[in-house]
């Protein structure tokens, strides 16, 4: 019945919530500022930041991240005032949502801009014409990204302990 909530385990968390909250996203890109495109943000940085620990064979250390990961975006759900019965359906929802990008985000066939763009519109362009939000920009933001978390030590990324900065 009862979780055990390890909070000091949150720094990725909030680092990748700092991330998801930066003006690039809401100014430049034209995204809307409401909790689905924030979570959604939240899992395109966090499954970067797991495709770069894979190559280092640090699993345990990223289920217990993951598992950290979603205990406070249900958290967060239940803070908002949704019930039981929506947290879960939410909770299944965005557990598909965050499995598509990772699983298209690791496809070896194609080109890893396709793969970006590809998500990048099918998440954040649902209400929007293609002209309103610069994908390739988008690209470049996610780019960078996953370059930094190659170049970044494992540790420090799974701890939180990282600031990447876009331009």
């Amino acid at each position: 019945m009862f979780t055990s909530y390890k909070k000091h385990k949150n720094k990725l968390y909030n680092s990748l919530v700092k991330l998801s909250r930066n003006n690039f996203f809401y100014q430049d890109m034209n995204l809307d500022d409401k909790l689905e495109t924030r979570v959604y943000l939240i899992f395109f940085h966090f499954a970067f930041i797991l495709r770069a620990t894979k190559l280092q064979k640090r699993e345990k250390e990223s289920q217990e991240v993951f598992d950290n990961i979603f205990q406070n975006i249900e958290y967060n759900l239940r803070e908002l005032g949704d019930g039981d019965v929506s947290v879960n359906k939410k909770m299944k929802k965005l557990t598909r949502v965050f499995y598509d990008i990772l699983l298209n985000l690791d496809k070896k066939d194609s080109n890893q801009n396709n793969n970006i763009i590809y998500l990048i519109e099918k998440y954040f362009m649902i209400d929007k014409k293609k002209d309103t939000v610069n994908i390739k920009e988008f690209c470049d933001y996610f780019s960078k990204f996953q370059n930094f978390c190659f170049d970044l030590d494992v540790k420090n990324m799974l701890n939180g302990s990282f600031n990447f900065k876009y331009k």
